[in-house]
């Protein structure tokens, strides 16, 4: 495991122009930062919150990559948001858990992104189902050869619910792993947690396994008014506190 983990941080959403603009600041200057997130299309588990700013979101992120020198990340559902992305060149681009999980999305996927370079992230299924996931990584390996793909570990839906938000199964982890040791695999506690007060001890048991290249966090400039995701975020100062280096 490399001495420094790649650290993916920045806010759930990307809400305003200032609000992603100083974060990305905020966490240069902690030099802590190696690829910035930010979600521009938020369709949500129930309609009627927050959904995102899709299009005028990606010129933000466009200027923070330009202007900070900051390349930056976003999730796709749809080829059309590959479209979207590829327009403003977002460095790189994260999959879902809920379009892990569905083998016709992932497929299209794979298709839009066919003949590209680009950065692919796929996450866990939102079940604990590892054959979604390998097949995931299968579709993209086989349709679109050329993109560099890593994954993200971020815990599994469950019942009955558990302490954390989505249940780690370090185990499934550990498969994935093995089964693609090739592959960069980054633990995103912020979503296994659901809250902030646990995102330490989730570090701390990933880091004890040896296992993962990186982190994808969610960090935001004032967490308890934030659109999407309040409980799991922290400010960029207290990425210290998770003593993730």
């Amino acid at each position: 495991m490399q001495t420094q983990p790649y650290l993916i941080t920045g806010p759930c959403s990307a809400e305003s122009e200032e609000q992603v603009f100083k974060t990305a600041q905020e966490l240069l200057a902690l030099n802590c930062v190696d690829l910035f997130r930010a979600g521009v299309f938020k369709p949500r588990t129930r309609p009627g919150n927050f959904e995102g700013n899709a299009e005028a979101a990606l010129e933000w992120l466009k200027n923070i990559q330009t202007q900070l020198n900051l390349p930056t990340c976003t999730e796709v559902a749809t080829p059309k948001h590959v479209e979207s992305t590829l327009k403003y060149n977002i460095t790189s681009l994260w999959i879902g858990t809920r379009t892990t999980a569905s083998p016709f999305a992932i497929q299209e996927l794979a298709q839009s992104l066919k003949g590209t370079q680009t950065q692919v992230l796929i996450k866990n299924p939102i079940n604990p189902d590892i054959n979604l996931w390998i097949g995931a990584i299968e579709r993209f390996l086989a349709t679109a050869p050329s993109v560099k793909l890593s994954l993200i570990h971020r815990g599994f839906s469950v019942y009955p619910k558990s302490t954390y938000r989505y249940e780690p199964i370090w185990e499934i982890a550990q498969k994935i792993k093995q089964e693609f040791p090739e592959l960069k695999l980054y633990n995103d506690p912020s979503h296994m947690a659901g809250d902030r007060t646990l995102l330490k001890e989730i570090v701390q048991k990933a880091k004890s396994l040896d296992l993962y290249d990186g982190y994808m966090i969610e960090t935001h400039l004032n967490p308890e008014k934030a659109l999407t995701d309040q409980a799991q975020q922290i400010t960029p100062d207290q990425l210290k506190e998770l003593d993730l280096r």
